[in-house]
């Protein structure tokens, strides 16, 4: 059974490690909640994303060992939304870009227009394993 989780931009920039599809990594996993990544991703995609990685001592529970799939970087526009009081950027719902990628590093090649959000990881427990 194959799993998706997102790995935040910012979670990798801090003290994140590469990972590349066929690593095996140990992350610490939490629940997704859908709503939180609707804008980013979409809705569709949102409601398949299983469990957002944290790895700074937020949660419970012991790290799961999993194998990586495949990853897709995940950048999409932010703005100011129309008649907001606070200037503070959130994603724009539609804008969402994929970009299969052969290793994650927490940084991305510029793309106009989108800025860098995250990660999805397709990823299989290592106890799934065949």
């Amino acid at each position: 059974m194959t799993l998706t989780v997102w790995v935040d931009d910012w979670q990798m920039q801090c003290c994140g490690e590469n990972f590349a599809p066929g690593d095996v990594v140990s992350w610490q996993l939490l629940v997704a909640d859908p709503e939180e990544y609707a804008d980013v991703v979409g809705g569709d995609l949102a409601a398949g994303i299983d469990f957002h990685e944290e790895h700074h001592g937020e949660g419970e529970g012991a790290p799961t060992a999993l194998e990586v799939l495949t990853i897709n970087e995940v950048h999409c526009r932010f703005e100011v939304p129309a008649g907001s009081a606070e200037r503070v950027h959130h994603p724009v719902p539609g804008s969402t870009v994929l970009v299969p990628v052969e290793e994650a590093d927490g940084w991305a090649q510029e793309r106009p227009g989108v800025r860098f959000a995250g990660y999805l990881v397709t990823a299989r427990r290592i106890a799934d394993r065949p």
